[in-house]
Order: C-alpha cells, then structure tokens, then sequence
C-alpha cells in the first residue's frame, strides 16, 4: 500500500530533513535522478556527517518544477538550470529592491519630521526670525567713453 504524501508549495519549509528515498518518491523521480540532479547543480541538497544527502520541502517543490519544465515543457537540463539561476536572480533583486522601498520610505518620514520641528518650517533657507535691516544702493556702473 502506497501512502500519498503532497507538500503545499506556499508552506514549503527549508529544513533539510528527508532522506533521498522520501524525497524522490515525494517529487514522484527515482533517487538517482535527484543524484545526478545534485551532480548538475540542478539542486542543492544538504549533507550528513557522513555524506548523506538531506532534502527540504522546497527542494522537492524545485524538483517538480524541474520534471514539468522537462517532461512538459520540453526545456533541457541545461535552460532549466539558467531558468532557476535567473528565478534566484529575480527573487534576490526583489528582495534588495524592498529593502531600497523600505530605507527610502524612511528617509521621507524622517525628512517630514525634520521640516516639522520648527527650525526651518518654510523650507526658508536663513531662519525667519533673524530679519536683516541691512541696506543695499544699486548704482549704475559710468561709461569711461566720451
């Protein structure tokens, strides 16, 4: 009797704990496929202390997406390991363009918060209460020609 595992691609876990044997069945793929999948660099499975290769959930995940490209898509080994290396790209990039969103978003809110303290509410670039009374005569420069 065959027992049906199935992993929620949204709630997949990183924690490399499943044995090459569950992890082939659960990606449906003989452990030699993930065997040479690793050699490919395909996936990066975790290790034992004496060499074992460990799975995660997502690392099963990726393995379906692999045999769909493959199977269903027609891509080879070597486009399906650009396309994951560009998918990695893209989530990397994502990932840094929040955290740019973020440091910006707070460097608004501090600016906002600078303007309304007081010291220069006007944006007024010599404080406003420090009036001069200074006085300035304009003369037209002589021509020295006659």
């Amino acid at each position: 009797m065959h027992e049906d595992i199935s992993i929620s691609v949204e709630q997949t876990s990183d924690a490399k704990v499943l044995i090459i044997s569950v992890a082939a069945r659960l990606a449906g793929m003989h452990p030699q496929t993930l065997r040479q999948y690793d050699r490919l660099g395909l996936v990066q499975p975790g290790r034992t202390g004496g060499g074992g290769r460990r799975y995660s959930e997502r690392d099963v995940a990726l393995l379906r997406e692999v045999q769909k490209l493959s199977q269903e898509e027609g891509v080879n080994l070597a486009g399906i390991k650009r396309i994951i290396g560009l998918e990695q790209l893209l989530g990397d990039l994502q990932q840094r363009v929040a955290e740019l969103e973020q440091q910006l978003d707070h460097a608004y809110h501090r600016i906002a918060e600078l303007e309304s303290m007081g010291a220069y509410p006007r944006r007024d670039l010599v404080r406003p209460d420090r009036t001069s009374t200074a006085l300035v005569v304009w003369r037209p420069r002589r021509s020295t020609e006659k």
